[in-house]
């Protein structure tokens, strides 16, 4: 498994890492789906023995995937998979409870503390500032970032990352967090990381970085045919591609072309689609949802290095569909 050194965190974890979003199963939040249909917590068990055995050892969750479910089925794994040869990443922010705010320190705290419970670990490598809403006048900025920085002098934490799906938050807020590793939103059709500033500032600060949701949710593997209608709880009932027959065509046009163009490659969609993300990132990685061994598997083939011109070639060849 090909590895990159995440920032200056100065870890080597893999270029195609692991993402537990499904793990969670369906799930609503603030009135809308935020899960994943057909997770299976044997299956997923076994996605994570594969993905151990395969190299694939960054796992990142959150505290909200399933209200817990993720980092529980992480946490029941260290019987079978050293803990110390996993990197371990979650995230703080989505959950407010009966607290007034979703960065409240007392949150953060309880939030933190049954993270680790549910881990099974005294301490995670990477915590995220899961996004970059702080309340009005950013009010419970400083008081997280303190918050983080004690758990960091406490032994609780080693890392510290920022996420949200706009890069132009992340880039707001990121000279007052100054993240060890930040985790944007980025695909070949939603691609902001250079224009919104993000990258300029990754690169001067050597800072590591983690793309989530690299082929859109599944999407832009190019295999759905016909529109699909996801069942409540799944966070694919909000996002507008799988409803529009057009765009659906266009995805799988390119996937095909990928297919031609790439043909040598073992996973020749999946490869070009991650590797594009990752040629302008050299301390960066994706994070990739591996439900199954077989997803693993195919992950694990999907680590070549593309050249600077076979990412531009991919990345021009979606150029119709960027937002």
């Amino acid at each position: 498994m090909r590895r990159i050194r995440l920032g200056r965190t100065n870890q080597e974890v893999p270029a195609v890492s692991l993402g537990t979003w499904s793990y969670g199963g369906l799930n609503t939040a603030r009135g809308m789906s935020v899960g994943w249909r057909d997770h299976d917590d044997a299956r997923a068990r076994a996605a994570l023995r594969a993905a151990h055995a395969a190299g694939i050892t960054h796992w990142d969750t959150a505290d909200v995937y399933g209200d817990g479910r993720s980092e529980a089925l992480l946490g029941s794994m260290w019987g079978e998979v050293p803990r110390d040869e996993i990197f371990l990443a979650t995230k703080v922010g989505w959950f407010a409870g009966e607290h007034p705010r979703y960065y409240h320190p007392q949150l953060i705290r309880e939030r933190l503390e049954r993270s680790l419970k549910l881990l099974q670990t005294e301490a995670v490598d990477l915590y995220y500032l899961h996004h970059c809403d702080f309340g009005p006048d950013d009010r419970d900025l400083e008081p997280a970032v303190e918050l983080l920085l004690r758990f960091r002098d406490e032994g609780k934490i080693r890392w510290i990352g920022l996420s949200d799906w706009s890069d132009e938050k992340i880039v707001r807020v990121i000279e007052r967090v100054n993240p060890d590793v930040v985790q944007p939103y980025r695909n070949v059709t939603h691609d902001t990381y250079a224009s919104s500033g993000l990258k300029a500032w990754v690169e001067a600060h050597d800072v590591g970085v983690c793309y989530f949701s690299p082929i859109r949710h599944g999407a832009l593997l190019g295999k759905y045919s016909a529109p699909v209608e996801f069942p409540e709880g799944d966070f694919r009932r909000n996002v507008d591609v799988f409803t529009d027959a057009d765009v659906l065509a266009q995805l799988r046009a390119h996937a095909e072309a990928l297919r031609a163009e790439f043909a040598d490659d073992a996973e020749p969609v999946l490869n070009a689609l991650l590797g594009a993300l990752l040629a302008d990132c050299p301390t960066g990685c994706v994070l990739l949802g591996q439900r199954s061994p077989e997803q693993v598997a195919a992950a694990a083939r999907a680590d070549r290095a593309l050249s600077p011109e076979e990412a531009a070639r991919v990345l021009a060849r979606y150029a119709d569909l960027a937002s």
